[in-house]
């Protein structure tokens, strides 16, 4: 419904006007976190440090919408009005035809913190578009032009047409335009990557390179995967002694800092993974190709190359520039059958890698890092893009392995680096991970003693192993997988920056993303400024400066990109179960809310709603004190991480949405 926007009042003029990012949800309220925001009172762009949150209740917002940064003043206690929008966070929205009045379309977003309807006049819109195009159901990408205060709606403008709502392709488009992500590169971009993979020069490079060649190495990864950032070479030194080479394909010797293919890396910062398609940060004929580490071919690299024993103590390591020729393509199930058979092509390798590996990863635990393993969601989908099947993939032993070795890869150039530059601020670039906010792990602790269990920890910020140790005691428990969720979602988000406080979740010191450069950009940053440290040499202040903002900016979009994917899996879920309506499935309560019950399907991970209204044999109450739902007459419990058996009675791909019933 569209909401009416009132003015704000006439201020004193001693009245403080502060600038922050708001936060808006679908109730048409909003949030800035005040614990760091800006006065314009005196100085304009002070910082003014305050704790607390400001609520900006309905009506206070004045057109602003998620993430925009605002001016506003406070009103009453911890409440705020919005006087002015300084920056749009976006100004394209995707979003559904919902009416036509008097030539002017009405467009609901797709997203629902947009909490009103955008006018759009349909005989302003792009020459290629014709009026026939144009219908209620239609899914459309519309600009934001002009909102005064005071109206209700804003005036958009229509920029393309999707296609019909809930039909494959518009929903993907939707997904991808709604984020900012672009399909494709300009002509230009790709005549420049031809360029590069038709020009360069192999054989001259060769020589300032270290040549492992002849080395036993190969490549593990999915079935479906098409860009091979990394390989594992190995090679016996002596009995018990092994040298392990972690090879990752060279791209910024390819990629130049601010080339024309770099500033679009820079834009586009991460590869985003959907269901039925990979959006690369590079051209194909570098991230497939070129630089793509495919076997029987040599492929430049940048390698961490380390001396280990059985008990995989590091005797020896060394960076640098390498040259490489993979041997063998594994798939990870593959790999894990000669694993696990003890036979096979390269079986003595992956069993001395694996061995090694189960020891890392001992050390990792050991040593504190958090043992959260999740499967994954994945999809046999048709030419169509219609989901056949779904299904969640267990975690092999080559996961592991690989997983491990790139860890160790990871840390060690961390701790090479912090060495050099005496762990000084603004000289690399880190994978961050701060420890949960002491408020939100209170609450988990309140969480977890609701099922007679305690999260002991001897201060406010809790020890890595501290965690691992309670997890260790609720394994197998039916509460085991909800208790898990709700610690991830108190932990704080992993981030790239210039300032290195540690990585709590895998407790180590000094961390980074150094082993996928195909499609991650702060590798690429990485490989950089490792090859300048090598050399012994300073990067120049611009281009840390640079480095900053980009940490910044490849930090919101891999979370943009984790968002697109997991909004591609439930459209695919919901669609998927559409053609399964009536059927039984088995589930476990993931979620207890007022209006009803979260169940998660446990065979697809799909989750949907068991609505209290669908439940006719009783009038359910949600207990917030006890976080449980009990029926007034008969006295049944349902609590989280209880297994049920639930029937699909609706399924909707367009709202991603399903709901289930008991049976």
């Amino acid at each position: 419904m569209p909401h009416n926007f009132k003015k704000h009042p006439n201020k004193k003029p001693a009245q403080k006007h502060l600038i922050g990012l708001v936060r808006v949800t679908a109730g048409a309220f909003g949030f800035i976190d005040s614990k760091e925001h800006k006065t314009m009172s005196d100085k304009r762009g002070q910082t003014q440090k305050e704790d607390g949150t400001v609520f900006f209740p309905p009506g206070s917002l004045n057109t602003a919408l998620d993430g925009d940064e605002v001016e506003y003043i406070m009103t009453r206690g911890d409440n705020g009005e919005i006087t002015k929008i300084l920056k749009r966070a976006k100004t394209e929205f995707v979003g559904q035809i919902i009416g036509d009045e008097n030539g002017f379309l009405i467009a609901k977003p797709d997203n629902p913190k947009f909490y009103t309807e955008i006018i759009v006049d349909k005989e302003k819109k792009p020459t290629e578009i014709s009026l026939s195009e144009i219908s209620v159901g239609a899914k459309v990408l519309v600009r934001l032009n002009v909102w005064p205060l005071g109206v209700d709606r804003p005036n958009g403008e229509l920029i393309k047409i999707l296609g019909i709502a809930g039909e494959h392709e518009t929903e993907m488009q939707a997904i991808i335009l709604n984020r900012g992500f672009i399909e494709g590169f300009p002509e230009e971009l790709e005549a420049e990557a031809q360029k590069i993979a038709r020009e360069h020069d192999l054989a001259a490079e060769i020589k300032n390179r270290r040549d492992f060649r002849d080395m036993a190495t190969f490549t593990i990864d999915p079935k479906t995967a098409k860009d091979f950032d990394d390989a594992l070479s190995i090679r016996e030194i002596e009995k018990g002694l092994w040298e392990i080479g972690v090879h990752i394909a060279d791209v910024s010797h390819y990629v130049k800092l601010d080339s024309p293919l770099d500033l679009e890396a820079q834009k586009r910062a991460t590869s985003v993974y959907l269901v039925d398609r990979t959006i690369p940060m590079l051209p194909e004929i570098l991230s497939n190709n070129l630089c793509s580490l495919v076997p029987q071919e040599d492929r430049l690299t940048f390698s961490a190359v380390f001396t280990l024993n059985e008990k995989a103590e590091i005797k020896n390591e060394w960076f640098g520039r390498t040259i490489i020729r993979s041997n063998r393509r594994f798939t990870y199930e593959e790999a894990h059958q000669i694993i696990e058979n003890k036979q096979g092509e390269f079986s003595r390798e992956l069993l001395i890698l694996n061995s090694l590996a189960k020891e890392l990863d001992r050390q990792k635990i050991s040593a504190g890092a958090l043992a959260f393993e999740e499967d994954e969601v994945k999809f046999e989908i048709d030419a169509e893009g219609r989901p056949l099947n779904i299904y969640k993939q267990e975690r092999l032993t080559t996961h592991k392995l690989v997983e491990d070795f790139m860890l160790l890869a990871n840390k060690k150039v961390a701790e090479y680096v912090s060495r050099l530059v005496k762990n000084r601020d603004k000289s690399f670039v880190y994978r961050i991970h701060d420890a949960p906010d002491p408020e939100k792990l209170e609450s988990v602790k309140r969480f977890i003693g609701l099922f007679g269990h305690k999260l002991q920890t001897k201060g406010q910020r809790p020890n890595p192993l501290e965690i691992n140790n309670f997890l260790k005691k609720i394994i197998g428990q039916p509460e085991e997988s909800v208790i898990t969720r709700e610690i991830i979602r108190s932990m704080s988000r992993a981030i790239y920056s210039l300032k290195n406080i540690g990585h709590f979740g895998l407790a180590f010191a000094h961390y980074t993303h150094f082993t996928s450069p195909i499609r991650r950009y702060p590798d690429i940053m990485v490989h950089r400024l490792l090859d300048v440290y090598l050399k012994k040499e300073t990067p120049a202040t611009e281009t840390m400066s640079l480095y900053e903002k980009l940490c910044e900016r490849s930090s919101d979009m891999e979370k943009l990109a984790t968002d697109a994917e997991r909004e591609s899996i439930k459209y695919k879920q919901a669609e998927y179960l559409e053609n399964h309506l009536g059927e039984v499935f088995d589930g476990v309560i993931s979620g207890l809310t007022k209006w009803g019950i979260y169940v998660e399907e446990l065979s697809t991970g799909s989750e949907g709603l068991i609505r209290y209204r669908d439940m006719t044999d009783d009038r359910f109450i949600f207990d917030e004190k006890k976080f449980q739902v009990r029926g007034e007459k008969n006295n049944r419990v349902y609590h989280l991480g209880d297994l049920a058996k639930i029937k699909v009675i609706k399924a909707d791909r367009v709202s991603k949405t399903i709901d289930f019933v008991l049976v």
